[in-house]
């Protein structure tokens, strides 16, 4: 079995041969061979395919959600960590076509290049076969998220939220304060969230963004700890879940 064999049982549809080599040709790889085409189209393709199924999934499944809940719970099944879980889990890593660059320091990890590179198979996917054949596969792929608590935390934009809920509350200004430790080649970082001036959640990270999200993460949790107003998605989780099991 071959390689492009390997990947498409895994997808669980078959892909045009070429259609499947672009897909996979990352412009890194395209622009040390000559020019070749990337798959930055498939890409857009994909992502507007993806887009489309995800949305009408959700209008279809939760019918008692509002359009904001809707946009609030849509983002953590289509962000990038969720796609780059997604191929992780397909093997789509080894599989791609990158430059030397881009290998010597582990492109095929990389959430970006995975998450792209998935939305391009996607792309290649709905050429290859139509709308309803890409549907089923995103679907298939993409809905079991659902059931998988952190994968649908981890798309969540908990910064956005923390300023939502300050400004909602009339709070007054959100600050991060974040101070570093440990040695130089390997620093941890400690964020925390002030809100008028009063400390909230803390969070740590291996980088002052990853710090920052954490300690707005523990924030949402603490502004939120009322049942009336839960987080959409652990709403959506508690809800729904349960049920569908």
């Amino acid at each position: 079995m071959t390689e492009s064999e390997t990947l498409m049982k895994s997808l669980g549809v078959h892909i045009d041969p070429g259609a499947l080599r672009l897909a996979l040709t990352h412009r890194s790889y395209a622009y040390e061979n000559s020019g070749l085409p990337t798959n930055e189209r498939l890409e857009f393709l994909g992502d507007a395919v993806l887009q489309l199924v995800v949305t009408d999934y959700l209008y279809s499944t939760f019918e008692d959600l509002a359009e904001g809940e809707l946009a609030k719970l849509r983002p953590a099944l289509v962000s990038t960590r969720a796609l780059a879980r997604i191929a992780r889990t397909l093997g789509l890593g080894p599989h791609i076509r990158l430059g030397t660059g881009e290998l010597r320091t582990q492109g095929a990890e990389k959430d970006s290049i995975l998450a792209d590179t998935m939305e391009a198979v996607i792309g290649a996917a709905y050429l290859s076969n139509g709308f309803e054949t890409a549907r089923s596969v995103v679907l298939r792929l993409v809905t079991p998220l659902l059931s998988d608590k952190e994968a649908m935390t981890a798309g969540k934009d908990w910064k956005t939220t923390v300023q939502e809920l300050a400004a909602a509350r009339a709070m007054g200004d959100v600050r991060y304060m974040v101070e570093d430790f440990g040695p130089d080649h390997s620093k941890s970082f400690r964020a925390t969230v002030a809100i008028g001036g009063t400390p909230f959640g803390q969070g740590t990270g291996t980088s002052k963004k990853d710090a920052e999200r954490d300690a707005a993460r523990v924030t949402v949790e603490e502004l939120t700890s009322g049942r009336g107003e839960a987080d959409i998605l652990t709403l959506v989780l508690d809800r729904y879940l349960p049920a569908a099991e």
